[in-house]
């Protein structure tokens, strides 16, 4: 019998919903290692996935929509309490692993793996859950990532108010406290490139931008239009100054797929723009005391990006089309 389970999808429909990967010895080989290779649609791997669910996995991995677990976000939690390895078969688990593809950018998907490998022991040590039903009215359905700095989420838009569904939680630690380099550690280059934003400004504004005491990093509840935004505004930068800021946000965005970057970018936007946003940098926590600045925030009426680099990284990001109906809870 070629199917995953009695109720589970058969193995033809598998392939053909992961791009009509080739029946044969190489059937399972479904991660396209092709610069050219479209990977599969991170939302159609989604429910076949949950079509694949026997009645004991859906128990344990299957929620509402309106469960608060869906909204959660931090830095290492099990959001079921089964891993990856323990719960799926193989061929779910290649299910997971496209899903994971689907939803970063082409470049970042191994280095992700690397961290997950570097700080869990490798994406089958992570969890899985499933909230909502794609064959419902509604349609809603949300697939969330979590383990150790891990919070990711597929959703196809059923959360039309935020980018990548809910707030995400991303970071690394090639060791517990990392040298003040951060070697290894494959989200430093962002901290890099905003340092390179704090070396563009004048005194003025090195005054404005600089801080003593960073906030809590899982403080993300978004403010709104009327909220008070620590450090600089990016619409007090010059032309040039502007420049290194839209690269910093293309750095963050970097690991994600197009699309998701896409709607964040477009989440911004509908709350005045990158000028809108503040950046502010923290004197805490300055590993080797070089004045790079391990500790930075982004922040705005509907956004929330902040990144900590000391003892190692940890990054916690809310964005929102508005405010008063977002996520924002750990």
């Amino acid at each position: 019998m070629d199917e995953f389970t009695e109720e589970g999808v058969s193995r033809r429909k598998f392939l053909q919903a992961v791009g009509g990967i080739a029946l044969g010895s190489a059937a399972l080989e479904l991660l396209p290692t092709s610069a050219h290779a479209e990977p599969p649609k991170a939302e159609t791997l989604v429910k076949t996935l949950f079509e694949s669910l026997t009645p004991k996995q859906r128990e344990t991995l299957c929620m509402p929509w309106e469960h608060p677990k869906r909204s959660m976000v931090g830095a290492n939690w099990a959001i079921v309490k089964p891993t990856i390895g323990e719960i799926f078969t193989a061929d779910q688990q290649k299910m997971v692993e496209g899903v994971l593809r689907g939803v970063t950018s082409e470049e970042w998907f191994p280095r992700v793996l690397q961290q997950m490998k570097d700080d869990g022991g490798g994406l089958d040590a992570y969890h899985v859950a499933l909230f909502g039903d794609p064959k419902s009215k509604s349609g809603k359905f949300e697939w969330v990532l979590t383990g150790r700095h891990v919070t990711l989420r597929a959703d196809g838009h059923s959360n039309a108010n935020a980018a990548f569904g809910g707030p995400i939680f991303y970071g690394h630690a090639p060791k517990d406290t990392e040298d003040p380099s951060h070697p290894g550690n494959v989200y430093w280059q962002q901290a890099q490139q905003a340092n390179a934003v704090f070396q563009a400004l004048d005194g003025k504004q090195r005054g404005a931008a600089l801080l003593e005491k960073a906030p809590s990093e899982d403080q993300i509840k978004l403010q709104g239009k009327s909220g008070e935004f620590a450090g600089i505004a990016i619409g007090e930068l010059s032309k040039d100054q502007k420049k290194l800021v839209q690269k910093t946000m293309q750095s963050l965005l970097a690991p994600y797929r197009p699309s998701d970057a896409s709607d964040a970018m477009a989440a911004i936007a509908a709350n005045g723009g990158l000028d809108k946003i503040h950046l502010a940098f923290y004197k805490q926590e300055d590993l080797g005391g070089d004045g790079v600045w391990d500790i930075w925030r982004l922040e705005g009426p509907a956004l929330v990006w902040h990144f900590r680099g000391a003892p190692h990284v940890h990054t916690w990001v809310n964005i929102a089309k508005d405010a008063k109906m977002a996520d924002g809870h750990t």
